[in-house]
């Protein structure tokens, strides 16, 4: 049987929208049934972004939800991009599906709060880096599926130079810096990248570093994904599988331990200079590790 077309994350953030409007209003779905002639059925699908809403459909709802005029605009303009695609989905058929789904979540994002404990982040990554550390990683992948995860992932890095209004805050703990992925020259470039990303209006990069000890950001990586009037999501990537978390609960707590990791970070231009450090002794280990 042919595949379910996946939701958009545009979907997903108007059906997120509609239920939340819904809750407010202290409705349920049999009183919106009632009131406007929408089968409930059809309000648990579109509420759960499995269809798209049609344009009445989200008017008649809008309405009843006494919903403020410039918000309808903003809820109308979701529906209308909702069928959309964007770059990535030329590569959805060879990426996994969380992976596409976060990758759709990064471009509507209008700020990234990013934590690796291993990894530089992969927004930071370059391509010599990320060559070397997606078959390190992920060592069944064929060198095709190699080249072809390397250019979602500097594709990826595109929306800091096109867009303006989206902000990167990365952290990352000092082990990813001093582990020498790709050997020394590749690291050594690799955190001269850093260093000149930093230069960037909407990148703030911090490291956590050895001298701290134990901190809250040892089990794992994760990603806080804000958006312009929407809730905030977590996603966590683990050997167990992709996880994205959504309620309040777990927004809130990863945001705190966000703020945490940033409290004991070292500054940006702190950052800066360890990097720079870091990098000219990479520069002294010379080839000799790179064989």
């Amino acid at each position: 049987m042919p595949a379910h077309p996946r939701p958009t994350v545009r979907l997903r953030r108007l059906a997120g929208s509609l239920g939340r409007l819904r809750t407010a209003r202290g409705l349920s779905r049999e009183d919106v049934a009632e009131a406007t002639g929408i089968n409930k059925a059809t309000l648990y699908r579109i509420e759960k972004a499995k269809v798209r809403p049609q344009a009445r459909t989200l008017a008649a709802m809008l309405t009843l939800y006494e919903v403020e005029p410039e918000e309808q605009r903003a809820l109308t303009k979701l529906l209308k991009d909702s069928s959309q695609s964007g770059w990535w989905q030329a590569y959805t058929d060879e990426l996994p599906e969380e992976y596409s789904a976060y990758i759709e979540f990064e471009n509507e994002a209008r700020s990234v709060w990013n934590y690796e404990s291993l990894y530089i982040p992969g927004l930071l990554q370059s391509e010599d880096y990320a060559r070397a550390v997606i078959p390190g990683g992920m060592p069944s992948l064929s060198r095709e599926e190699v080249d072809r995860r390397v250019q979602v992932r500097m594709e990826r890095q595109a929306i800091l130079d096109r867009d303006r209004t989206f902000h990167l805050w990365a952290i990352c703990d000092e082990a990813a810096i001093h582990r020498a992925v790709g050997g020394p020259t590749v690291m050594r470039d690799q955190l001269l990248h850093l260093v000149s990303a930093t230069e960037r209006p909407n990148v703030t990069l911090q490291v956590v570093p050895f001298d701290t000890g134990a901190h809250p950001g040892m089990p794992g990586s994760f990603v806080v994904l804000q958006f312009p009037g929407d809730p905030s999501v977590v996603y966590i990537d683990s050997m167990a599988g992709d996880l994205f978390l959504e309620e309040e609960a777990d927004v809130h707590r990863y945001t705190g331990l966000y703020e945490h990791l940033r409290a004991v970070a070292i500054s940006p231009d702190a950052t800066r200079q360890l990097l720079t450090r870091v990098a000219s002794e990479y520069s002294a280990r010379g080839g000799a590790g790179d064989g």
